[in-house]
């Protein structure tokens, strides 16, 4: 290398050795604003964004027409701009902010200044960095978006970003664009130093496009995360495991949502990030990954870089039209079935399959948190070709079969197939019925299972006293809650066994034959909004909820009004988070009261 730049002086020579990033000037990024729209500016020419997230594989999606990748973090954000440049591509860099589902609290002043200055370190180390495009302030940070202290928080690092750094734009990132776009607004009406919204949308892609213009936002926008349905947003067996759609059907859908946004508006939207250009566990092992873990490329690799390039790859990935099975899925555990694959190749290339049978949790994620591997099941499956026979293990549990299809050329499909050994429901614990009515707090009731220990979000402003005697419902005493906040949320949770969050632990109350959850609430002033819940623990744990019901944005009075959770159909055979509230910040400390809390048989 030295002798390909002799011409230079050694000092120079050995600087770009050093600090590659120092080999080209940093990049200039703005926008230009025309009576069609915006378009980004790059160095003085448009630039389209076709991205992707993730860090992998970066020579991969330089050859399938991607010029940009996104990150969460500033983890090795210095090797990834580094790579980036190398393959020509820039880099929409994420600066973590916390989430008050995580614990983060944003009336913490000090917290929220080490989140500041952590962030703008980041900005001051890498702001010339030829790479980079964009700076990612915050990732679904916003929770349910009503917080305006969140808002401040993600202006206030966008303010100073463009202080230190008035090169590269600023961009927030939220979970769709809320409620009639109510999280747009409130990016507008909080947030002047933002300069684009990012927007991660699944399900509702193709009509994010509609549904972002009635905002009425003066910001472009970019779809930050886009892909298949998420797990949330799809149909579930009758033990409650979601159905993943092939990789074949989820190219489809990639590829209509980048034509709703990025082709069919591009006056507004500034391109998109696929999502996710790599692998990981999230609810399955193959639910939104666009490559398998050896790199090996799946159907949503094709349908981007089409849009990207607008010609197919020379060689395309296989297609599965169906995975069935030739039974019933729920089997008895030990019990067999059958199942059988229907795949081609666009190119007639010779495929080979490989099966695998997994664990499967049930779990459908929130955010993207981590979540571990799901364990492969050794020696479960016999296949001939397209056709397997599938022995579940002897113990009760939920499974999914996997099917891989190859095609020798770089190109893969999979498909899968939830199965499920034992009872529909299996609970780790046989609980007695409870006699009914079943008091969880009032004057008169024996001692109940669950304890408000689960408390929520903003802890600090939330105060509860349990024998208040403002004006009980009924006897001497009622419940009186406070939340001293005009911002942020809180919430408490009845738990059994308290700070149970998980179910890992036995407890709870066998209601069935309930047929309604009963309360009495009234507000201090009037006009408070509350939230009340019961079963929040889901998933596949040892000692979750076997039900669960929700009444959203109550609005209370000053006078004592009964409130139903209906009950009738649900299996309440394990319930072990017995009632909840919570509320978002509402502009001033909120009180209210809640009295006799039953299950009740009417």
């Amino acid at each position: 290398m030295l002798k390909s730049c002799s011409y230079l002086p050694l000092l120079i020579c050995i600087n770009l050795l050093v600090n590659p990033q120092t080999a080209s000037a940093q990049s200039k990024v703005s926008f230009e604003r025309h009576a069609g729209g915006v378009k980004l500016i790059r160095n003085g020419k448009p630039y389209a964004i076709r991205g992707v997230g993730g860090d992998t594989e970066l020579a991969t999606l330089a050859a399938a027409g991607g010029n940009s990748i996104r990150t969460w973090g500033v983890d090795d954000l210095g090797r990834i701009l580094d790579e980036a440049h190398q393959h020509g591509l820039t880099v929409c860099a994420g600066l973590w902010l916390g989430h008050q589902r995580h614990g983060f609290n944003y009336q913490d002043q000090t917290a929220v200044l080490k989140q500041l200055e952590e962030s703008l370190a980041a900005v001051h180390k890498y702001k010339d960095h030829p790479a980079l495009l964009l700076w990612g302030v915050g990732n679904e940070a916003e929770g349910a978006g009503t917080d305006p202290s969140v808002w401040y928080a993600i202006n206030h690092v966008a303010r100073e970003i463009k202080r230190i750094d008035p090169n590269h734009p600023t961009v927030t990132v939220i979970a769709e664009v809320g409620e009639n776009a109510e999280k747009v607004r409130s990016i507008e009406t909080f947030c002047p130093h933002i300069d684009i919204v990012g927007v991660n949308s699944y399900g509702g892609i193709e009509s994010l496009a509609q549904r972002y213009q009635t905002a009425n936002s003066t910001k472009p926008y970019i779809v930050t995360e886009h892909g298949t349905h998420g797990p949330w947003e799809v149909g579930k067996t009758g033990w409650g495991s979601p159905l993943e759609f092939s990789s074949t059907a989820k190219g489809d859908f990639y590829a209509k949502g980048y034509q709703a946004n990025v082709v069919d508006n591009s006056a507004t939207c500034l391109g998109s990030y696929a999502f996710l250009w790599g692998q990981k566990q999230e609810t399955t092992a193959t639910w939104f990954g666009m490559l398998l873990p050896d790199g090996t490329r799946l159907a949503a690799v094709d349908a981007m870089s089409e849009a990207w390039t607008g010609s197919p790859p020379a060689n395309r990935c296989p297609k599965i039209a169906s995975l069935e099975l030739d039974g019933n899925p729920r089997l008895k555990p030990g019990e067999t079935i059958n199942a059988v694959v229907k795949a081609s190749d666009p190119e007639q290339d010779e495929l080979t399959i490989k099966w695998v049978l997994r664990s499967d949790s049930g779990t459908i994620g929130v955010g993207g948190d981590r979540q571990d591997q799901e364990s492969s099941i050794a020696n479960a499956v016999k296949a001939t070709g397209n056709r397997a026979t599938v022995t579940l293990p002897k113990q009760d549990g939920s499974y999914r079969l996997f099917a891989y299809v190859y095609d020798g050329q770089g190109g893969a499909a999979v498909a899968n197939v939830p199965l499920h050994a034992g009872s529909p429901m299996k609970l780790s614990t046989k609980l007695p019925v409870a006699n009914l009515p079943y008091v969880v707090y009032g004057d008169a009731a024996k001692p109940s299972v669950f304890t408000p220990s689960g408390y929520m979000g903003n802890t600090a402003a939330i105060r509860m006293k349990l024998d208040s005697t403002d004006k009980p419902h009924s006897g001497e005493h009622c419940l009186k809650a406070e939340y001293r906040s005009g911002d942020d949320w809180g919430g408490v949770l009845w738990q059994s066994p308290p700070e149970d969050w998980d179910g890992k632990q036995p407890g709870g109350a066998n209601l069935s034959g309930a047929t309604q959850l009963q309360f009495w609430a009234r507000g201090a002033e009037g006009g408070e909004k509350v939230n009340f819940v019961f079963g929040v623990i889901d998933g596949n744990q040892p000692y979750r909820d076997s039900a669960k019901g929700e009444l959203q944005d109550v609005t209370l009075t000053k006078e004592w009004n009964k409130l139903t959770i209906p009950l009738r159909g649900l299996d309440l055979r394990q319930i072990k988070t017995g009632f909840g509230w919570s509320l978002a910040g509402q502009g001033k400390p909120v009180t209210f009261y809640i009295d006799d809390i039953q299950y009740v048989k009417e």
